[in-house]
């Protein structure tokens, strides 16, 4: 036996080493001497299939229900010196490195290292602590309900790792225009990107790279200093840029109490009332706003306050008469978002 236990521990060293490759072929290889070894002892009764693959395992597990077992003194001494000892071995390895293989993925993909596979998704690139946190949470609310919902995927070059690993994407990188990084991302497949990093210059770059390597994506961009947003919309007047407000809400609940309240509540999506988007059909007939105004009220509780162009243009408190073409976007605050609607019933 000492014999026996020596040759388990360097078997199970040498395995350990093995890439998958050669730990296929360690199976394979038991595999095909526990048959040969059972065929030389004359157990018929367990060669047959599906009986052998059945009976293997359920012997190299340890399982042991019984039903099968070596009849011949020598098949029984091949089962207790091979079969048991090299496939108990074999099988809890082959389960240990299946286990150590799922689990360095999945912190591969916690510490942003991981190439994903998505598309159609929301990219959000830049880490401010407080702030990113509370975006990624705002955009998965906001698709509770939504006939469509998009992945969210984190692009950050700080040193963190997934804060969301179980709702979101994450990628890592050392620059916002690294070719290589960026690809982990899927940014030529993103159809939303979000540009947050803490410093604006970091941001007016990465906002240039994402604009040459994905033309498609509807872009936003926030900025702490509203020339640097002017300058982007010169050389990129698709991209959305977002100002920061902090001043204007100031001066605004100073001369009008309450005011920063009503605007956090309009952009609070947890509860009350919210400000959301509807794209008006394609194939629909043109309207007057009138039209749509009170139905949406009366029907939904929903209060229509802007129409967009679908080009960035957007008409806020438009009059009645103002036509609704087709492909519109409409603006409009609800306690809940609106889908599914049936607007010819509507417009009647």
């Amino acid at each position: 036996m000492p014999i026996i236990n020596k040759i388990k521990r360097i078997f199970i060293r040498h395995f350990m080493e093995l890439r998958w490759q050669g730990v296929v072929i360690a199976l394979l290889s038991y595999v095909g001497l526990s048959y040969f070894f059972l065929y030389l002892s004359g157990e018929t009764d367990l060669l047959s299939l599906p009986d052998f693959a059945y009976w293997l395992v359920v012997t190299a597990s340890t399982v042991g229900y019984g039903d099968f077992s070596p009849q011949t003194p020598a098949g029984k001494l091949a089962v207790s010196v091979f079969v048991i000892p090299f496939g108990l071995s074999l099988f809890a390895l082959f389960v240990g490195r299946v286990a150590v293989f799922a689990s360095y993925h999945w912190k591969k993909g916690v510490k942003g290292l991981k190439q994903l596979d998505c598309a159609n998704h929301i990219l959000v690139i830049g880490w401010n602590e407080r702030r990113t946190p509370h975006l990624i949470r705002l955009l998965l609310r906001e698709q509770l309900g939504s006939e469509e919902t998009r992945q969210v995927v984190l692009c950050a070059k700080a040193d963190i790792e997934n804060p969301m690993p179980e709702e979101i994407g994450f990628v890592k990188v050392e620059s916002y225009n690294n070719d290589a990084q960026m690809s982990m991302a899927c940014l030529e497949s993103a159809s939303t990107i979000i540009i947050d990093a803490p410093e604006d210059d970091v941001t007016m770059t990465a906002a240039l790279y994402c604009a040459s390597r994905n033309k498609d994506a509807h872009m936003i961009a926030y900025f702490n200093d509203d020339n640097l947003s002017r300058l982007l919309k010169v050389h990129c007047p698709n991209i959305e840029c977002t100002p920061s407000v902090d001043v204007e809400l100031l001066a605004k609940s100073a001369m009008h109490p309450g005011s920063s309240v009503l605007h956090q509540d309009l952009l609070n999506v947890q509860d009350g009332m919210t400000q959301y988007s509807i794209r008006y059909p394609a194939e629909a007939k043109s309207v007057p706003l009138r039209n749509l105004f009170l139905p949406l009220k009366e029907r939904y509780d929903a209060i229509l306050i802007a129409v967009g162009d679908g080009k960035g243009a957007v008409t806020l408190n438009p009059p009645m008469d103002h036509t609704v073409a087709p492909g519109t976007t409409i603006y409009y605050i609800a306690d809940e978002r609106i889908d599914g609607l049936d607007w010819e019933k509507l417009c009647v």
